[in-house]
């Protein structure tokens, strides 16, 4: 898919959390930024530099860490000695507690290694052939995840794993959290651009509207959450049985996390209280409406 200065490459890593692959976007006429290298596949990184040409790529920009956008940056950057931008991880930026060993991709998912050659902050402009990209720190789904938008006639979202067209964000503690989520999803509201490319998924003609509806579809699960513990189910795996009915099977995992977070938005809100410290590990834990 081309649209106009964009071109979309998809890798060849479908999924259940990656949907068609992960979109690699090549941004630029004369000189080129790549958004997201994808996965480590020769077949993609190789598709990503036909695609270039003759035309240098000088920046490689990271929506976040996660491997399945990363992982390809080694042999794209060999390639083309690009300089990398993305918001970096510190040690604070980390999972608060437990271990990503249970991620709903299976494994750790995330590059601790991978620092940029240029650290993005909200608000940072990159300016590739004539062109302006400014980062817009959204963090939820991962802590240094950045969306970029560029300015034009028809100003477009690069909204990475924050929005996508064909399936929700995993906020799967502690990587992932909800309050800051849907302060990110509010944040994008506030922005003039419609048009958004996710990092998985078809482009979204209207994301503000798409963005509006994970909104609501993020209250009503907190609301259906809530309801679950006043008929008096005690437990993350009981609430998602109830909240999640008839799930596949390769879906519970993190469909478990996913409450585990709005259990953790819940009880910063003091609507829920634990009977001990809420256990990323073993995801049996204790709650009580107040």
């Amino acid at each position: 898919m081309t649209i106009e200065l964009f071109t979309c490459l998809t890798a060849p890593n479908p999924g259940p959390f990656t949907g068609t692959g992960t979109n690699t976007y090549l941004v630029g006429q004369r000189t080129l930024a790549v958004i997201d290298p994808g996965p480590a596949d020769a077949a993609h990184t190789q598709a990503i530099l036909t695609a270039a040409g003759t035309r240098p790529i000088t920046h490689i920009l990271l929506t976040h860490a996660h491997r399945d956008h990363v992982d390809g940056l080694t042999a794209l950057q060999a390639a083309t000695g690009a300089r990398t931008a993305s918001f970096s991880r510190h040690a604070a930026t980390r999972a608060r507690t437990g271990t990503l060993s249970d991620s709903p991709s299976g494994g750790d998912f995330v590059d601790w290694s991978f620092i940029p050659d240029r650290h993005l902050e909200h608000g940072s402009i990159v300016e590739i052939d004539g062109l302006t990209l400014e980062a817009i720190h959204t963090p939820g789904h991962a802590p240094d995840h950045l969306c970029f938008a560029l300015d034009g006639p028809q100003p477009v979202l690069f909204s990475g794993d924050h929005v996508m067209g064909w399936s929700t964000s995993v906020i799967a503690p502690p990587e992932g959290n909800m309050g800051a989520y849907l302060q990110s999803l509010e944040t994008l509201l506030t922005r003039a651009e419609r048009i958004y490319l996710p990092g998985h998924g078809p482009a979204i003609a209207d994301g503000p509207r798409t963005a509006r509806a994970y909104l609501l579809h993020r209250q009503m699960r907190e609301q259906a959450i809530l309801h679950a513990i006043h008929t008096g189910l005690a437990t993350v795996a009981s609430i998602t049985g109830k909240v999640y009915d008839g799930l596949a099977a390769d879906l519970v995992n993190a469909a478990r996390l996913s409450v585990q977070a709005h259990l953790e938005l819940l009880a910063s809100k003091r609507l829920i209280s634990f009977d001990g410290p809420l256990s990323h590990a073993e995801r049996i834990v204790l709650v009580k409406a107040d």
